[in-house]
């Protein structure tokens, strides 16, 4: 099992506790059912988020400051946090290679990195375009699909219209001068990079006469988009498919300058007017359609999200800010149809959550077409078996649509992008050549030599511009996005640890990861190998409160595992992560940990009264070997067994939550309620070293042993602190119980039959407690020792129960048992689940005996122990 680096930025939070507790299960499972399982932790170390908080800390001291410099700043920021995220993971038990991580910025991390990413240089999968990108005008950089999140937010809806050129109007046999274009956009600003308008070529159109003008729609669209205009006193004039306006030319609303008319099966009817305004500098479908027609990549926003100088009407103002400018000046000219504000998903920056543009510059992409990345990843997606199995279909669909993988940023913390730029003609150098060199220089330097030494410190003797000849050149300045940092974990972790062996047999991260770490991962692994780096991939939920709602601080629903284990320990948190499908987004509140609390407690308890009552044997000496025991010892030893496999079964299928219910329930129903319940009186008052006494105190030694065994790798502390508190030579069993294997869980067919005959006699049982419960009710009797019963039953349950007649009263915790063979004729219950069964209560007319709490007619018969019963009194001399 692989680990996907979290970021070493603040204290882990309970998502963060969730994903290492159900790696730190799958590990201990795996080791206890015999495989080599290393578990090798790690960080991922560079990026903003890091970058942006050691900000913060310098202040106004970053000003004088070295790239160099502000880097071992960050160096020192995460390499705090690796400190206490360790600490804290390590509090809940998870268990690992703690002292040899793997950290992304560990110098032999980052030459790798730099050397994997010289793999798609080489075989000619990267280049660098001038292309729109997500980008964040506060943190300004580039950022990858992975680092896009989707929130709500408010924008201006507005529907405008371009001029339709005359003679393109009248060769449509419509009025020169009064014919428009009608466009629909939730981006106003983005008009000033207006360069087309688009309609689908095979979609109807239809040229709508309202007033003294006609605009162009989409047939399906006309009637609302005209009630939306308030103009329903309208009429078609004539209808055509788009590909009949392709190449006309429409003015811009407010710019001196002609809009091409372009067709492309981008377009959609599913809203606004089925034509489409086309900024190639602004978004990804504009750009591929705007390539096919020879448009420029036109942008005219900086890295800051303002207009540029040069731009007319709203130079230096902020993109956000020039909508209502915008939209302003569109109605001084009379372009504009209809505006109002819209609430929808709009992208926003993972890091500081604030709205991002598309906006086109210059960056460094992977592509997904060279040597057949994107369908290789595609065919690998089919081979690796997705835990839950919509997973698949998920990443398959992301990245069979995904852009080319923009790998650049703009920042300083992180693996430099080691290209150069020729000083003459300003030509890109960036070859295999070059790359293996810069690889090998700051192998022996350091990677912080990129950022202190000049580019001829870097250069193969002889380098040249392929362009122009040049031989000065300028170093690159951007550094690689950190979801490639961390995707080529599996080539410098698992390919070279020597305990890991490659590829790994599962990858487990939330279900964000289907666009993060598992994408990445794979992208990487199939372009430098052509092989998936994991077989198996599973994704759990996100940490919700009791309510469903996501946690955050603004709403005060946050619960930090800190003050779950402060409140309530460590194994608590563990017992949460095994009790929810997390498939599914999971839970956390209050009332669910003092929920899992109880449930704890009992199992705990169960725990402490079976060793409690194992002080005096020693399994070397005084254990009964099974087939000696009595029945119902061995009746309990296979229930046992059939749990062990219904368990590790589920935990091989990763249904945690099976594991707690069926514990929980085993504790509670099997044991507490029924075997536990009946042989106290075989534990306290029969002689120590008897047979009978010793049967008991064998099974409870075989089901602390097996159930600690079955508990250990989710219950970790309770199991191991138990482990050593079990009797017998502790040199003779594993040193910890992680070092043990599963328990055994083999019953045959002789054995279900007995299990079946007592599945029958606990229902006859329990129908008797309820029959014990309404005489309590009725003050008959208190405790059901003060209780004797008389039972007519069908003749298959009467078999079954006459099999233990000797011992039945003590199987049923009633001072006298009998099987009537007729009913009685008053107070008796009758059962409705167990047809035929009648039970009679009555009080016990016999004394009590002070020693067993039984009553008998045997009590004041033995002269030296004139207050106990005649059992009690044999008991008694055995001790002697």
């Amino acid at each position: 099992l692989h680990d996907g680096p979290p970021y070493a930025n603040g204290h882990i939070h309970s998502g963060h506790a969730l994903n290492k507790i159900l790696k730190d299960i799958i590990v201990k499972v795996k080791t206890m059912e015999g495989f080599d399982a290393p578990y090798v932790p790690g960080w991922d170390c560079h990026g903003l988020p890091i970058e942006r908080e050691v900000d913060k800390k310098l202040g106004k001291a970053k000003l004088g400051m070295t790239k160099a410099e502000i880097r071992q700043n960050c160096r020192e920021y995460a390499g705090k946090f690796v400190g206490i995220q360790k600490d804290e993971f390590i509090r809940l038990g998870v268990l690992g290679d703690w002292e040899n991580p793997y950290l992304t910025m560990n110098h032999d991390y980052e030459i790798g990195t730099i050397r994997e990413f010289a793999k798609f240089v080489k075989n000619k999968g990267v280049y660098r375009g001038f292309k729109p990108v997500h980008w964040c005008s506060s943190c300004r950089t580039a950022l990858a699909e992975a680092e896009v999140e989707h929130a709500d937010h408010k924008s201006p809806s507005i529907f405008t219209k371009f001029k339709l050129s005359g003679k393109d109007a009248k060769s449509l046999g419509l009025p020169e001068n009064d014919t428009y274009l009608v466009i629909w956009t939730t981006t106003p600003w983005t008009l000033p990079a207006n360069l087309a308008v688009c309609l689908h070529p095979d979609f109807d159109y239809s040229a709508v006469k309202s007033g003294d003008e006609v605009l162009i729609l989409a047939t399906d669209l006309k009637e609302q988009c005209m009630k939306t205009f308030e103009r329903e006193d309208f009429e078609v004039i004539t209808s055509f498919n788009g590909a009949k306006l392709e190449n006309m030319t429409a003015r811009h609303p407010f710019l001196e300058q002609d809009s091409l008319v372009i067709v492309g099966d981008h377009v959609t009817l599913e809203q606004g007017t089925g034509l489409v305004h086309t900024a190639p500098g602004h978004g990804q479908e504009d750009y591929v359609i705007g390539q096919k027609y020879g448009l420029e990549v036109y942008n005219p926003v900086d890295s800051a999200g303002r207009f540029m100088a040069d731009t007319p009407h709203f130079a230096g103002k902020k993109v956000q800010d020039a909508n209502p400018d915008v939209i302003e000046l569109l109605r001084e000219k009379g372009a504009l149809l209809f505006t109002e504000k819209i609430s929808h998903s709009y992208p926003h920056c993972w890091r500081c959550r604030n709205p991002i543009i598309f906006r086109a510059t210059a960056q460094w992409f992977i592509s997904m077409e060279k040597n057949d990345l994107r369908t290789k990843s595609l065919e690998a997606i089919r081979n690796i078996k997705w835990t839950p199995a919509w997973g698949e279909e998920r990443i398959f669909g992301m990245i069979e649509n995904r852009p080319d993988w923009c790998v650049s940023r703009q920042r300083t913390w992180g693996v430099p992008i080691t290209s150069f730029h020729c000083k003459k003609c300003e030509e890109t150098l960036f070859n295999g050549e070059t790359a293996d060199h810069v690889a090998n220089v700051l192998e022996k330097e350091g990677l912080d030599a990129w950022f202190t030494k000049p580019a001829e410190n870097f250069l193969p003797d002889g380098a040249k511009c392929e362009k122009c000849g040049g031989a000065e050149f300028d170093k690159g300045q951007d550094i690689l996005d950190v979801w490639f940092d961390s995707g080529v974990s599996h080539a410098l972790v698992v390919n070279q640890h020597p305990d890991l062996s490659w590829p790994s047999d599962l990858y487990i991260e939330g279900s964000d990861q289907h666009r993060g770490w598992f994408h990445t991962s794979l992208l990487e692994a199939i372009g430098t190998c052509g092989t998936a780096p994991y077989k198996g991939a599973l994704t759990h939920g996100y940490v919700v409160d009791g309510k469903g709602k996501k946690m955050s601080k603004s709403q005060g629903n946050v619960i930090a595992p800190e003050t779950i284990i402060k409140r309530y320990g460590a194994e608590i948190v563990r017992l949460w992560v095994a009790s929810e499908d997390y498939r599914e987004d999971i839970r956390l509140s209050d009332e669910i940990l003092r929920r899992l609390t109880e449930a704890y407690r009992k199992i705990r308890n169960t725990i402490r009264f079976m060793l409690g009552n194992l002080s005096d044997f020693n399994p070397d000496t005084d254990l009964v070997p099974f087939e000696d025991r009595t029945e119902i010892d061995r009746v309990i030893i296979l229930k046992f067994r059939k749990l062990t496999k219904k368990v590790v079964e589920a935990l091989d299928r990763y249904d945690f939550h099976v594991f707690y219910h069926a514990i929980h329930n085993f504790c509670v129903v099997d044991l507490s309620a029924f075997y536990l319940d009946i042989i106290k009186d075989r534990i306290y008052t029969y002689p120590k070293t008897g047979e009978l006494r010793r049967s008991a105190q064998s099974t409870l030694y075989e089901l602390a042993n097996g159930m600690l065994r079955l508990m250990a790798p989710v219950l970790s502390f309770t199991a191991e602190e138990a482990w050593g508190n079990l009797p017998g030579d502790a040199s003779k069993r594993e040193k910890s119980v992680h070092l043990a294997t599963f328990p055994e869980s083999d019953i045959d067919t002789s054995d279900e039959k007995l299990l079946g005959d007592w599945d029958r006699i606990i229902e006859i049982r329990d129908e008797v407690n309820r029959a014990l419960e309404l005489a309590r009710q009725k003050k008959i009797v208190g405790h059901s020792l003060d209780a004797e019963v008389e039972l007519t039953l069908f003749q298959a349950d009467r078999k079954i129960l006459e099999k233990q007649i000797d011992g039945l009263q003590y199987l049923f915790i009633v001072s006298k048992m009998t099987i009537a063979d007729e009913q009685a004729s008053k107070d008796v219950f009758k059962s409705e689940t167990v047809p035929g069964l009648t039970a009679m209560v009555t009080r016990s007319t016999g004394e009590k005996c002070e020693r067993c709490w039984n009553y008998s007619y045997t009590v004041g018969t033995d002269k030296d122990h004139p207050q106990v019963c005649e059992r009690c009194v044999e008991n008694l001399a055995k001790l002697k």
